[in-house]
């Protein structure tokens, strides 16, 4: 297994980045992923086969997913302890066989959406939704579905609100290089900036009739 800067089995989205290998990846809010574009099916299928090598050469288990535009290959969050330091070197193996694929990587396309459930202090509404939704716990907040083809739910109190009223709203979460394009096209789109002070953290927006998103770039760029 790869080392990280510090020591230890798990590195930050800044420590990933620092690394060499991995210009193509981006750390969303699921862990690092990339997206390799490609020109069929099949086209995006021949990395899958280096992608299983790579995952069995580094012990890490990846996520792909294999479309006729291109392959998206994820390493998921399973434990909130970090990225394991090992996603470096798969990161890099993957990019490298992507580029002798003539797989073009567009670090751009990269995103993660997630549901963040607000509900009153003393509610907890999250077994609810995960037997609604047929989801799985995630620490002690969060829940999963099992194969992580669905968006991620966050469940987090709001002080001082009304018993009995739910708030949701969108998590966006984007590479940090593309954040402020995201959050200018929406606005253009008739979006409203409903709150900007953790920006370039995350950006909360609404749309014309009040629905929230809130645009995030922070797991990119933690140390």
């Amino acid at each position: 297994m790869g080392e990280s800067t510090s020591g230890s089995d798990w590195i930050s989205p800044a420590e990933f980045h620092r690394a060499q290998g991995v210009t193509d990846w981006r750390v969303m809010g699921t862990g690092p992923q990339a997206v390799f574009t490609a020109t069929s099916l099949s086209h995006a299928a021949s990395l899958v086969a280096p992608i299983l090598s790579a995952a069995d050469r580094f012990g890490v288990l990846p996520d792909i997913d294999v479309r006729p535009e291109g392959v998206v290959v994820r390493i998921p969050d399973r434990t909130f302890e970090g990225i394991p330091a090992a996603a470096v070197e798969f990161a890099a193996a993957v990019s490298e066989a992507a580029a002798e694929l003539s797989l073009t990587a567009d670090p751009s396309l990269a995103q993660s959406i997630g549901v963040y459930v607000a509900q009153h202090s003393e509610a907890d509404v999250r077994p609810f939704f995960m037997a609604a939704l047929g989801y799985a716990a995630l620490g002690d907040t969060d829940a999963v579905d099992p194969l992580r083809s669905g968006p991620q739910l966050a469940f987090n109190p709001i002080t001082g609100d009304t018993p009995a009223r739910g708030r949701t709203h969108l998590d966006v979460f984007v590479p940090a290089d593309q954040a402020q394009a995201r959050v200018d096209a929406a606005l253009a789109a008739g979006g409203r900036l409903a709150d900007d002070k953790y920006a370039p953290a995350w950006w909360s927006l609404a749309s014309p009739e009040n629905h929230g998103v809130d645009i995030a770039s922070w797991t990119d760029t933690t140390d």
